[in-house]
């Protein structure tokens, strides 16, 4: 029996099914009304059947496999250039982390009965949902921004879904997508909003922990835009916490976009009563190189926020020229990822270079999206 969404503002549950709400009346987002959580020790690396994907954790899911491309068991690479493990988030079906999110919440999606799925997407996350719709043989209307690269469009209009362009901003999109499924349209599958989502990206977690013989590191750093890797990285690592497959969760850091920077500019803003490391001024200069978490609305940055907080970490605002530098290094070094990705490697050079991340502590950073759809 699929399980309820609970509202964590105001208690409201919704009951699983077409029409479920893709947020609360109240305005808030919504989570499973339970979480669920294994009992006992953590197996063997070596007794983990990395066959099953995802389900490998499925102790851990709150939604049954219903639709798989087998992905998941992305490397773990030591890269001893950086003094860190890069999670090759890219190696991926669709080439990008959002496979992760997308297996569960079209999962969910069939076990809610929908027909017709909905999403909003700078690219990788329409490709992802796309995919998986088709996979799972529902129809999918993708809203995309009318710039967007020509190499996701194709994509995403090659697995038969209905590609809908919007000029305007970012913001634009999302509010277009979001009048047509509240028209009635389809089932919101917003890699932003939905639960199931983040379900799936916490799994992230659960393998970096299962690949390191079930420790955490000191640190985690991940491109910042909506914060959908974030967040499952932090809801992994804390359930891993919680079940005592871990010592402690890790400090997590962000890394946005100059110019598309609100988690950075509201961890240090003047009022907030922080320490000013790592302030950014107000400025005119915009990162569009890493057009994958150009996001100037996180839909859950209160939450972003609040992970930072809670594990010790800080976000920081990358420019278009450490972003370059660092994507050239990539490449140099055998990494083809897409611009985007290249923002975390720059924030852990910066991070160290402050000696907010010492030379020798244990790091992890996660490179999220293929160069193939550059």
């Amino acid at each position: 029996m699929p399980l309820s969404l609970r509202c964590p503002a105001c208690d409201r549950e919704y009951g699983p099914g077409p029409n479920e709400p893709w947020r609360c009346s109240c305005g808030s987002s919504l989570e499973y009304a339970e979480r669920p959580l294994p009992e006992g020790e953590p197996p063997a690396f070596a007794a983990i059947d990395s066959r099953e994907g995802l389900w490998s954790f499925e102790e851990f899911l709150p939604v049954e496999r219903e639709v798989t491309l087998g992905e998941g068991w992305t490397p773990l690479v030591e890269t001893p250039d950086w003094d860190c493990e890069f999670k090759l988030e890219y190696v991926f079906p669709t080439g990008s982390f959002k496979d992760r999110g997308a297996a569960t919440t079209l999962s969910r999606a069939i076990e809610a009965g929908a027909e017709r799925v909905i999403e909003d997407s700078s690219g990788n996350a329409g490709a992802a949902i796309a995919t998986y719709a088709a996979r799972a043989g529902i129809d999918a209307e993708i809203y995309v921004p009318a710039g967007a690269k020509e190499s996701k469009l194709r994509a995403i209009s090659r697995t038969g879904a209905e590609v809908v362009l919007i000029e305007g901003t970012r913001e634009d999109v999302t509010n277009a997508c979001i009048e047509r499924v509240e028209a009635g349209a389809g089932w919101y599958a917003s890699h932003a909003w939905n639960p199931a989502f983040y379900a799936g990206t916490q799994t992230v977690a659960l393998e970096i922990a299962a690949q390191r013989d079930w420790s955490a590191p000191d640190a985690v750093l991940v491109p910042l835009g909506h914060g959908t890797l974030f967040l499952g990285a932090y809801r992994g690592f804390r359930a891993l916490a919680d079940a005592g497959w871990v010592e402690e969760v890790p400090r997590l850091y962000g890394a946005q976009a100059a110019g598309y920077d609100p988690v950075v500019r509201q961890l240090h803003s003047k009022s907030s009563g922080r320490e000013n490391r790592g302030r950014v001024e107000e400025s005119d200069e915009r990162n569009d190189l890493a057009d994958g978490v150009r996001i100037r609305e996180p839909a859950r940055r209160e939450e972003i926020t609040e992970a930072i907080e809670r594990t010790g970490g800080d976000a920081l605002a990358i420019d278009e020229d450490a972003t370059e530098r660092a994507l050239d290094r990539l490449h140099r070094a055998g990494f083809d990822t897409e611009p985007t990705c290249a923002v975390a490697p720059a924030a852990l050079e910066e991070y160290r270079a402050r000696d907010t991340i010492g030379n020798e502590e244990d790091v992890v950073v996660a490179l999220t999206g293929s160069g193939l759809k550059s």
